[in-house]
């Protein structure tokens, strides 16, 4: 199938029918590809009503969540997701002001849950279950019994390239931008990522990733719900106690995580937890080395590394069971293209020279929401320049090497930040975070500061650091934090921490 998500859905629920479709662990409901189709029908009718072509959503990692998202497509609206993890209503209105519209779908229970109160722009989940009559249940019933070519001719219709989402940037580095993906971006890459990792129908997968994210919106419910997987749901990414008992629970075979939280389920897990996977992938952040060892050495288990942007829906690379080399990001899924551009001169770099990492695809966004110039800034003749470093091996592996923007000019010569974060990182005793900044100097206009999660012996890690570094490479500064700000993702919010640093300076 390559065709619009939600009649690609439908072809799949009336394939499938019985099959389970989401395992929703909160509200312990189990939902059939069947159920899920009815519901997203029942739920239409009341998203119809709202008068404008973008419609927020602020809702958990839920049934409930892709229901609403298949309904809002349904009635040919345009899901906006909003970022809930922090400053939830301070993100509410920079989505409203970015892509004008005024209705948010959350929920009561989950505001009640983060103690804020309602603003009177938001319609909520419980209230729309109220209103459904048993007229209304029997009636999506009957549409669901049709023919699949019926039910799609009964719903909203469009193009490959109509816009399916709007998903923010990280922020992580400046303002969030709205990237807008489309029925082609995410559909190619959901099922490229599909038959790269030798997926099949009803694999279960354990979905906790924020569907704000493009890594939970792509790749832990879009892709399995076109391709007829079971999706294992559960809300909270930090309840690692619970999620590694609910993993056991349900058997779930595929996990997908930022390193962050994978990190917390290998701490909380015991080998028999982890039994029923079969496939462990990380990506949106770097693997720490040591991860990757204790992974197979406590549960026989191994990681699978990926690289990708919301820019792209989001895979770009990834490695395989067939094909993996740990370090790496694996390989580019079918479909998508990597080229290495030499910084200074702009042509194409031979294998093993690292520049930087351009892409081209069908999974590639439409382009940013009301900025022309960025997105031509960008995207050129097809190709998406993502602002990363990297080299091609001789393999035809990609090696991720870091963001441009942790680059740091410091006397003339460009020094990587990202290279003294992995080397510091393999001194570190496990468990220990860290992350490396830039720190204004007004000599050297700038420094290093290294930033860890545990206090270190700054004398001892220098010395060790000085015989893997040049000395403008080494840090100059050390700071010691609780623990490091975190996005709603898991990354590391650079942003935030370079602000503490300067803050406690």
């Amino acid at each position: 199938m390559k065709g619009l998500l939600h009649h690609d859905f439908i072809d799949t629920a009336k394939k499938l029918g019985s099959q389970m479709a989401i395992i929703d662990t909160a509200t312990k409901r189990e939902l059939s590809y069947k159920r899920v189709l009815i519901a997203a029908l029942i739920l239409k009718k009341y998203i119809a009503e709202i008068d404008q072509r973008y419609v927020g959503v602020m809702l958990p990692t839920s049934a409930g969540c892709g229901i609403v998202l298949l309904a809002s497509l349904f009635t040919g609206k345009i899901p906006v997701m909003i970022n809930y993890s922090t400053g939830a209503l301070e993100n509410c209105r920079f989505a409203q002001r970015k892509c004008g519209f005024k209705t948010i779908i959350t929920s009561r229970k989950m505001l009640d849950k983060m103690g804020l109160a309602p603003l009177s722009d938001m319609i909520f989940v419980e209230d729309l279950l109220d209103r459904v009559s048993a007229f209304g249940k029997i009636k999506a019933a009957l549409i669901a019994n049709l023919p699949a070519p019926v039910i799609k001719s009964i719903i909203a219709g469009g193009n490959l390239n109509d816009t399916v989402g709007i998903i923010f940037t990280s922020g992580s580095e400046k303002e969030p931008k709205g990237v807008e993906l489309t029925h082609l971006s995410i559909g190619s890459n959901a099922r490229a990522v599909f038959e790269h990792e030798s997926l099949k129908e009803g694999d279960r997968i354990f979905s906790v990733l924020p569907m704000f994210h493009v890594f939970g919106f792509g790749t832990c419910f879009w892709l399995p719900i076109i391709n007829g997987m079971t999706i294992i749901s559960y809300a909270n990414p930090l309840d690692a106690k619970i999620i590694v008992k609910l993993i056991r629970e349900h058997k779930a075979e595929i996990l997908v995580g930022t390193p962050f939280f994978i990190m917390s389920y290998m701490r909380a897990a015991k080998k028999e937890d982890f039994e029923s996977l079969t496939l462990i992938v990380t990506g949106a952040d770097k693997t720490p080395e040591w991860m990757h060892h204790t992974i197979e050495e406590k549960f026989g288990k191994f990681i699978i590394e990926g690289y990708g942007a919301t820019e792209t829906s989001p895979v770009i690379t990834a490695n395989s069971h067939q094909a993996n080399k740990p370090g790496s990001v694996g390989k580019p899924i079918p479909g998508m293209e990597v080229k290495i551009i030499d910084l200074n001169t702009g042509t194409e770099l031979g294998t093993g020279e690292e520049g930087k990492i351009f892409v081209r695809g069908d999974s590639l966004m439409k382009g940013y929401l009301g900025d022309v110039e960025e997105t031509s800034l960008k995207i050129e003749n097809g190709w998406y320049e993502t602002g990363d470093m990297g080299l091609i091996d001789e393999d035809g592996f990609l090696w991720h090497k870091g963001r441009l923007k942790r680059f740091v000019k410091i006397g003339g010569e460009m020094v990587s930040l990202v290279k003294t974060e992995l080397e510091l990182e393999e001194l570190l005793p496990e468990g220990c975070e860290c992350c490396i900044v830039e720190f204004p100097d007004s000599k050297k206009g700038a420094v290093i500061c290294a930033v860890t999660t545990q206090k270190i012996d700054e004398a001892k890690i220098k010395e060790q650091l000085s015989k893997r570094l040049p000395p403008i490479a080494l840090p100059k500064k050390f700071v010691t934090l609780e623990e490091l700000p975190k996005m709603g993702s898991g990354k590391i919010d650079f942003r935030t921490t370079t602000e503490i640093v300067r803050d406690l300076s």
